[in-house]
């Protein structure tokens, strides 16, 4: 059976993601950085599912252990999702670099540094999918939460690059802008019902998209057309504006 890698297992999203591959028969890794915490979920797609199921301990933020991480798994990966993210505290990292650093590092560098290893990885089989979960957050900065949107925006764009180089190698890269998901990292905002999915709803997106190696997959349909009236907006009156 094929097997998925989960970077970032614990979220909401991965949870989800995991069940709907398993589902369709993926074995699945699970890797994050409390194995302990990862158990119960790994028992349950394997007796719900009736396919292999394993954890691993990775920290996105601890760069030098990517390598010997990706090289210690049981089985290469056929595609590996990076879910990982951390939304953080926009007013904090405004005058804390610590929290700054954490927000940057966790959405942009720490996926950098794996994906980097898993692309070349595949290069060499000429084969494998990459599955980048970013942020319609990336398309424009707002006041609100624009260190979290700059790190989100330059992982936007790594994907993007990394598509455009691996496609003559055969493997597929795919962006998901899920927009906003009622998850734990979003339980403290008060969020519109009709733009805002549910995990389950982004593990079935995903997952059909990727059957049909889409590019960019938005899971809401309406975020790909406020996102491109946000972006029209001049930036004499954007700036203005309290968003």
């Amino acid at each position: 059976m094929p097997t998925v890698l989960l970077l970032g297992a614990g979220s909401d999203m991965a949870v989800a993601i995991a069940r709907k591959f398993a589902a369709e028969k993926f074995d699945i890794q699970l890797a994050g950085r409390q194995t302990a915490a990862l158990q119960p979920q790994q028992q349950d797609l394997q007796v719900r599912y009736g396919v292999t199921a394993t954890t691993h301990a990775f920290d996105a933020t601890d760069f030098n252990t990517h390598a010997a991480f990706y090289a210690g798994l049981p089985v290469q990966p056929d595609i590996t999702i990076c879910v990982f993210g951390y939304l953080g505290d926009q007013e904090k990292a405004q005058q804390n670099w610590v929290e700054a650093a954490a927000i940057i590092n966790t959405n942009y560098t720490g996926a950098v540094s794996i994906l980097n290893i898993v692309a070349e990885s595949y290069a060499a089989k000429k084969q494998g999918t990459i599955i980048g979960i970013s942020s319609v957050a990336g398309e424009r900065g707002r006041q609100s939460n624009y260190i979290y949107g700059s790190a989100k925006a330059g992982f936007t764009a790594y994907l993007s690059g990394l598509r455009n180089r691996l496609f003559r190698s055969g493997v597929h890269v795919m962006s998901v802008q899920p927009g906003f998901v009622n998850t734990r990292m979003t339980q403290h905002l008060t969020l519109p019902p009709l733009l805002t999915a549910q995990p389950e709803a982004v593990a079935n997106a995903v997952f059909n998209a990727m059957k049909k190696q889409k590019n960019v997959l938005y899971v809401k349909w309406h975020w790909k057309y406020i996102m491109l009236i946000i972006k029209s907006i001049p930036e004499g009156i954007f700036k203005k504006l309290s968003l």
